[in-house]
Protein backbone atom coordinates (compact mmCIF):
# COMPACT_ATOMS: atom_id res chain seq x y z
CA UNK A 1 0.00 0.00 0.00
CA UNK A 2 2.71 2.46 0.72
CA UNK A 3 4.25 1.26 -2.19
CA UNK A 4 0.67 2.64 -4.49
CA UNK A 5 0.76 5.81 -2.54
CA UNK A 6 4.27 6.45 -3.45
CA UNK A 7 3.74 5.68 -7.00
CA UNK A 8 0.21 8.14 -7.02
CA UNK A 9 2.15 11.01 -5.02
CA UNK A 10 5.37 10.91 -7.94
CA UNK A 11 2.38 10.64 -11.04
CA UNK A 12 0.53 13.77 -9.45
CA UNK A 13 4.16 15.63 -8.79
CA UNK A 14 4.99 14.99 -12.63
CA UNK A 15 1.39 16.35 -13.69
CA UNK A 16 1.69 19.19 -11.76
CA UNK A 17 5.34 20.15 -12.93
CA UNK A 18 4.35 19.25 -16.15
CA UNK A 19 1.25 21.62 -15.97
CA UNK A 20 3.12 24.44 -14.82
CA UNK A 21 6.19 23.88 -17.55
CA UNK A 22 3.39 24.28 -20.55
CA UNK A 23 1.87 26.97 -18.86
CA UNK A 24 5.14 28.81 -18.73
CA UNK A 25 6.49 27.77 -22.30
CA UNK A 26 3.64 26.59 -24.62
CA UNK A 27 3.38 22.34 -25.15
CA UNK A 28 5.66 22.77 -28.10
CA UNK A 29 8.60 24.61 -26.66
CA UNK A 30 7.88 22.94 -23.31
CA UNK A 31 10.73 19.83 -23.04
CA UNK A 32 10.56 16.28 -20.90
CA UNK A 33 14.54 17.62 -19.39
CA UNK A 34 12.67 21.31 -17.40
CA UNK A 35 9.24 19.03 -16.70
CA UNK A 36 11.75 16.58 -14.97
CA UNK A 37 13.90 18.94 -13.27
CA UNK A 38 10.53 20.45 -12.31
CA UNK A 39 9.55 17.24 -10.40
CA UNK A 40 12.79 16.21 -9.09
CA UNK A 41 12.66 12.85 -10.72
CA UNK A 42 14.05 10.31 -12.66
CA UNK A 43 13.15 10.13 -16.24
CA UNK A 44 12.47 6.65 -15.43
CA UNK A 45 10.00 7.83 -12.86
CA UNK A 46 8.87 9.71 -15.63
CA UNK A 47 8.37 6.97 -18.50
CA UNK A 48 6.54 4.78 -15.75
CA UNK A 49 3.62 6.98 -15.69
CA UNK A 50 3.60 8.28 -19.23
CA UNK A 51 5.37 7.16 -22.23
CA UNK A 52 5.42 10.56 -24.44
CA UNK A 53 5.28 14.03 -23.87
CA UNK A 54 1.68 13.89 -25.69
CA UNK A 55 1.16 11.45 -23.45
CA UNK A 56 1.56 13.84 -20.13
CA UNK A 57 -0.09 16.58 -21.56
CA UNK A 58 -3.10 14.29 -22.22
CA UNK A 59 -2.47 13.42 -18.73
CA UNK A 60 -2.42 16.79 -17.36
CA UNK A 61 -5.77 17.69 -19.60
CA UNK A 62 -7.62 14.95 -18.19
CA UNK A 63 -7.39 16.06 -14.80
CA UNK A 64 -10.30 18.99 -15.52
CA UNK A 65 -12.42 15.42 -15.51
CA UNK A 66 -11.26 14.61 -12.17
CA UNK A 67 -13.42 15.00 -9.18
CA UNK A 68 -14.19 13.24 -6.22
CA UNK A 69 -17.89 11.70 -6.10
CA UNK A 70 -19.92 14.19 -5.21
CA UNK A 71 -23.22 13.31 -2.82
CA UNK A 72 -26.33 12.53 -4.65
CA UNK A 73 -28.95 14.59 -5.83
CA UNK A 74 -32.68 14.37 -6.15
CA UNK A 75 -32.79 15.58 -9.33
CA UNK A 76 -30.35 15.27 -11.93
CA UNK A 77 -30.24 18.34 -13.54
CA UNK A 78 -28.98 19.50 -10.22
CA UNK A 79 -26.35 17.24 -10.17
CA UNK A 80 -25.27 18.80 -14.06
CA UNK A 81 -25.41 22.50 -11.96
CA UNK A 82 -23.10 21.02 -9.36
CA UNK A 83 -20.62 19.35 -12.30
CA UNK A 84 -20.34 23.25 -13.87
CA UNK A 85 -19.90 24.77 -10.81
CA UNK A 86 -17.48 22.72 -8.93
CA UNK A 87 -15.40 22.89 -12.30
CA UNK A 88 -15.46 26.81 -11.75
CA UNK A 89 -14.74 26.91 -8.50
CA UNK A 90 -11.63 24.72 -9.38
CA UNK A 91 -10.56 26.74 -12.28
CA UNK A 92 -10.12 29.52 -10.05
CA UNK A 93 -8.03 27.65 -7.14
CA UNK A 94 -6.29 24.64 -8.61
CA UNK A 95 -3.02 25.35 -11.13
CA UNK A 96 -3.67 22.13 -12.57
CA UNK A 97 -7.09 22.49 -13.23
CA UNK A 98 -6.30 25.94 -15.11
CA UNK A 99 -3.16 24.71 -16.58
CA UNK A 100 -5.51 21.42 -18.10
CA UNK A 101 -8.16 23.93 -19.50
CA UNK A 102 -5.04 26.39 -20.99
CA UNK A 103 -4.15 23.43 -23.07
CA UNK A 104 -7.17 22.28 -24.54
CA UNK A 105 -7.98 25.79 -25.21
CA UNK A 106 -4.17 26.55 -26.74
CA UNK A 107 -4.83 26.61 -30.78
CA UNK A 108 -1.12 27.12 -30.91
CA UNK A 109 -0.87 23.64 -29.73
CA UNK A 110 0.24 20.88 -32.63
CA UNK A 111 0.29 17.89 -32.67
CA UNK A 112 -1.99 17.20 -29.60
CA UNK A 113 -5.74 15.70 -30.27
CA UNK A 114 -7.20 18.87 -27.78
CA UNK A 115 -10.85 17.54 -28.56
CA UNK A 116 -10.71 15.07 -26.21
CA UNK A 117 -11.89 16.52 -23.02
CA UNK A 118 -14.35 18.71 -24.83
CA UNK A 119 -15.69 15.19 -25.77
CA UNK A 120 -15.25 13.81 -22.09
CA UNK A 121 -17.38 16.84 -21.29
CA UNK A 122 -20.29 16.35 -23.41
CA UNK A 123 -20.32 12.86 -23.04
CA UNK A 124 -20.81 13.85 -19.42
CA UNK A 125 -23.51 16.33 -19.40
CA UNK A 126 -24.80 13.97 -22.34
CA UNK A 127 -25.65 11.50 -19.76
CA UNK A 128 -27.03 13.38 -17.01
CA UNK A 129 -29.24 14.99 -19.30
CA UNK A 130 -30.10 11.83 -20.77
CA UNK A 131 -31.13 10.44 -17.06
CA UNK A 132 -33.13 13.75 -16.48
CA UNK A 133 -35.16 12.97 -19.36
CA UNK A 134 -36.25 9.83 -18.12
CA UNK A 135 -36.98 11.20 -14.70
CA UNK A 136 -39.22 13.53 -16.66
CA UNK A 137 -37.20 16.92 -15.65
CA UNK A 138 -36.78 18.13 -19.10
CA UNK A 139 -39.34 19.91 -21.15
CA UNK A 140 -40.18 17.60 -23.89
CA UNK A 141 -38.53 19.25 -27.15
CA UNK A 142 -35.14 18.85 -25.38
CA UNK A 143 -32.33 16.73 -26.58
CA UNK A 144 -29.74 15.60 -24.52
CA UNK A 145 -27.05 15.51 -26.91
CA UNK A 146 -27.57 19.11 -28.34
CA UNK A 147 -27.82 20.61 -25.24
CA UNK A 148 -24.49 19.20 -23.59
CA UNK A 149 -23.06 20.59 -26.43
CA UNK A 150 -24.25 23.97 -25.93
CA UNK A 151 -23.54 24.45 -22.34
CA UNK A 152 -19.82 23.07 -23.00
CA UNK A 153 -19.19 25.23 -25.37
CA UNK A 154 -20.99 28.32 -23.66
CA UNK A 155 -19.07 27.55 -20.04
CA UNK A 156 -15.42 27.15 -22.31
CA UNK A 157 -16.87 30.62 -23.88
CA UNK A 158 -17.42 32.41 -20.41
CA UNK A 159 -14.20 30.87 -18.76
CA UNK A 160 -11.91 32.48 -21.45
CA UNK A 161 -13.82 35.80 -21.45
CA UNK A 162 -13.67 35.72 -17.01
CA UNK A 163 -10.01 34.83 -17.37
CA UNK A 164 -9.01 37.47 -19.74
CA UNK A 165 -11.07 40.36 -18.07
CA UNK A 166 -10.37 39.34 -14.63
CA UNK A 167 -8.10 36.23 -14.33
CA UNK A 168 -11.60 34.24 -13.36
CA UNK A 169 -12.13 36.30 -10.18
CA UNK A 170 -16.11 36.68 -11.47
CA UNK A 171 -16.24 32.86 -12.80
CA UNK A 172 -18.48 31.61 -10.68
CA UNK A 173 -20.99 34.57 -10.80
CA UNK A 174 -20.94 34.02 -14.73
CA UNK A 175 -21.55 30.19 -14.40
CA UNK A 176 -24.51 30.69 -12.08
CA UNK A 177 -25.98 33.56 -14.96
CA UNK A 178 -25.39 31.16 -17.76
CA UNK A 179 -27.32 28.40 -15.79
CA UNK A 180 -30.06 30.92 -14.92
CA UNK A 181 -30.84 31.66 -18.56
CA UNK A 182 -30.16 28.52 -19.89
CA UNK A 183 -31.86 25.99 -17.43
CA UNK A 184 -35.26 27.91 -18.29
CA UNK A 185 -35.54 26.80 -21.63
CA UNK A 186 -34.51 23.13 -20.91
CA UNK A 187 -36.26 22.31 -17.30
CA UNK A 188 -39.67 21.57 -16.19
CA UNK A 189 -41.00 24.43 -13.49
CA UNK A 190 -41.47 21.89 -11.05
CA UNK A 191 -38.19 21.25 -11.18
CA UNK A 192 -36.54 24.67 -11.61
CA UNK A 193 -37.72 25.79 -8.97
CA UNK A 194 -35.28 23.20 -6.47
CA UNK A 195 -32.23 24.20 -8.58
CA UNK A 196 -29.11 25.69 -6.37
CA UNK A 197 -27.51 27.95 -8.95
CA UNK A 198 -25.88 30.36 -6.49
CA UNK A 199 -22.28 31.57 -7.36
CA UNK A 200 -20.75 29.88 -4.37
CA UNK A 201 -22.29 26.45 -4.87
CA UNK A 202 -19.40 24.74 -6.07
CA UNK A 203 -17.07 26.31 -3.13
CA UNK A 204 -20.01 24.94 -0.57
CA UNK A 205 -19.78 21.04 -2.11
CA UNK A 206 -16.22 21.13 -2.23
CA UNK A 207 -15.95 22.07 1.60
CA UNK A 208 -19.06 19.68 2.74
CA UNK A 209 -16.91 16.65 0.93
CA UNK A 210 -14.06 17.68 2.97
CA UNK A 211 -16.11 17.28 6.31
CA UNK A 212 -18.17 14.46 5.44
CA UNK A 213 -18.31 11.45 3.58
CA UNK A 214 -19.42 11.30 -0.18
CA UNK A 215 -21.39 9.10 0.12
CA UNK A 216 -24.08 10.70 2.55
CA UNK A 217 -26.69 11.51 2.36
CA UNK A 218 -27.27 15.09 -0.41
CA UNK A 219 -26.31 18.50 0.60
CA UNK A 220 -29.29 20.79 0.90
Amino acid sequence: MAQQARAIQTRRSILVAAAAVFDERGYSSATISEILARAGVTKGALYFHFNSKEELALGVMDVQLDSAPLPPQLTKLQDLVDQGMILAYRLRHEPLVRASVGLAMDQAVEGLDRGTPFRAWIDRLELLLSAAKSQGELLPHVQPRETAELLAGAFSGIQVMSQVLCKREDLGRRISVLLHYILPSISTPSVLATLDMAEDRGERLLAWLETVPSQAAAIG
